[in-house]
Parts: C-alpha cells; structure tokens; sequence
C-alpha cells in the first residue's frame, strides 16, 4: 500500500501542473521537444529578417507550444520547460557573465571613427519569443548572455563607422568633424538604426528585442574642454553660413522680384501697341480704302488740337 501511494503521488498526482498567464511552456518526450511536423521557423514571418545566408544557420524546428491555464498532465517520461515571455529592462552595460565589467554594469564603452573613446549610457527591453522557442530553450545554451553580447557587438560596428547625413548646410571642408558631436545630433537616428538590426535576433536566438533607448554619449573627461572648444568653433562656423545663406536667400528673391515688376511694366508699355496693330490690321481686312479713311479721321482729330501745322510743299 505504501508503494502503491508513493507510485501514484509520484508519476500520477505530480503529473499536473499548469501554466500562468506570461508563461508558455514546451512538452518534451524523453528528451525531444513536440514538433509540428514540416514545419521551421523559416516558415514564420519572424524570419523575414535573416540574411539568405543565414537562412540554412538558423533553420530551427517549430515546436508545439502550451499555452496559459491547466491543469495539464504529463506522463513520468515527460518534461515540461516552462519559460517567462514577460518583457525586461535591463541596463545596456549589463555583461551577465562579469558584474564589474564595463564599469560595474554602469556605461558601456565604445571607440570612433575618429578613435574617440566614448561612454554609452541607456536601456534595452527583451523578452523570450513564443514563436521560437526552440532556439530559447534548445538551439542556445544562454539566450541572455548571447542576446546582450549580439547587441553591444551590432552598436559598437555602428559607433566605429557612424557618418551623418549630409545636409546643405554642412561644415566646410576645411573645418575638422568630430564624430560624437554627429552621434548626438542623430541620437534617434541611432537607436532606430538599432532596432531594425536586432529584429532577426528572434529568429536567431528566440528573443524579442522590443526597443533600444540610447540615452547618453559621452567624451572621456580628458578631452571633454577641447571638444568643447571645437562644438563653439563649429556653433560659431554654422552660425556665419546660416547668416550667409539668409543673405544670399533674400538677395535673390529681391532679384527676383525686381525682375518681375520691370517684366509686367514692359508688357504695360508693349500691351497698348499690341492692341493697336491688331485693330489697324483688323481695319486693313475691312477693305481697300478703310485704312486710309482711318489715317485721314486721325489727322484730322489731330489738327483740331494742334495751334500751327507744318505742311511740306514740293517743288
């Protein structure tokens, strides 16, 4: 009787369990997880993102997925893996395998194209994919650690060899850029840039990286005087273009307008004879003599106004 209630307490009754509400959870049969048979995840939009030569790489199996509520039963030679997909904040410096790199976990360094040493300050938010959760549990030994080195590797390439956008007010080129002053500027630009690079991280590693909040770049203390000292030669650069391009801006309009006020006044001047040699052609088209009887009427309105007439007499 004894063994008989050990047994059932121990294969029957421990058999149930259940899964909460930001939890989903994977069946394995003697060490192979339930699969949906001829089916990958490169069958899912998440892969969407993979390069064509990673396709092949990242070809996991789509597993059957259970979702919230129970209870459920498995059987002695089961296993249920269950994992959390509520989304975490987590300090972008965070090295999960050395709590006192980068800083204590507190800013995350980076070098520039200009080989400026730089400190990275913000947050990432991550969560574990329920349409890839075989390469959360599975296809990576440490999603975490994998997801975080994935991410600071893509932001460091992207500092190495940040440019900004040209625009038409641009920095002479006899005027040095500095990179930093470009990152902040395009701060935005950066983290969007961020984001859209670690959409194929849930297809790699079967994590969602929901955002990237870069909220600080900052200059090492030794040279932050001197880079302030070229952001007010660049501010003072800027601030003479953009006075010299508004002066330039309003003389060409002013050119303009001249150009159209002499233009409507010849056309004044223009538009009276046009008018004139349309009627005296019109006149013309009417007969032989009309053209003549209007010159005669004309003189002779004329030489009721004039006081003396001079007549030339032939000889």
């Amino acid at each position: 009787m004894g063994f008989v209630a050990w047994f059932l307490m121990r294969y029957l009754v421990a058999g149930i369990y259940t899964v909460d509400q930001n939890e989903r959870a994977v069946k394995t049969v003697f060490g192979r997880a339930e699969r949906i048979e001829g089916q990958t995840i490169l069958n899912d939009p998440v892969s969407d993102c993979l390069r064509p030569e990673e396709r092949e790489r990242y070809c996991y199996p789509r597993v059957r997925v259970i979702g919230p509520g129970g209870p459920y039963f498995k059987w002695p030679w089961e296993r249920i893996h269950k994992v959390s997909i509520a989304t975490q904040t987590v300090n972008m410096a965070l090295d999960p395998e050395d709590a006192w790199a980068n800083r204590s976990g507190n800013e995350l360094e980076a070098v520039t194209k200009d080989q400026l040493n730089t400190g990275l300050t913000g947050q990432i938010r991550f969560r574990a994919s329920d349409r890839n959760l075989y390469a959360y549990l599975f296809g990576v030994k440490k999603p975490f650690v994998h997801i975080m080195g994935y991410f600071v590797a893509v932001l460091r390439e992207r500092i190495a060899n940040f440019a900004a956008p040209k625009t038409e007010a641009a920095v002479p080129s006899g005027v040095a850029e500095v990179s930093i002053n470009d990152l902040r500027k395009n701060l935005r630009d950066l983290n969007d840039y961020m984001e859209r690079e670690c959409r194929s991280a849930e297809a790699r590693y079967g994590m969602v990286l929901d955002a990237s909040l870069i909220t600080g770049i900052d200059p090492p203390e030794e040279v932050e005087s001197a880079l302030a000292a070229i952001n007010t030669a660049h501010n003072q650069v800027s601030s003479e273009i953009s006075l010299a391009q508004a002066s330039a801006d309003q003389k060409v309009v002013q050119s303009k307008r001249a150009v159209e006020i002499e233009t409507l006044k010849a056309d004044a001047e223009v538009e009276p004879l046009r008018a004139m040699a349309a009627q005296l052609a019109e006149l013309k088209r009417s007969g032989p003599g009309v053209l003549q009887m209007y010159l005669r009427n004309v003189r002779l309105a004329l030489y009721t106004k004039a006081r003396n007439a001079v007549l030339e007499m032939k000889r």
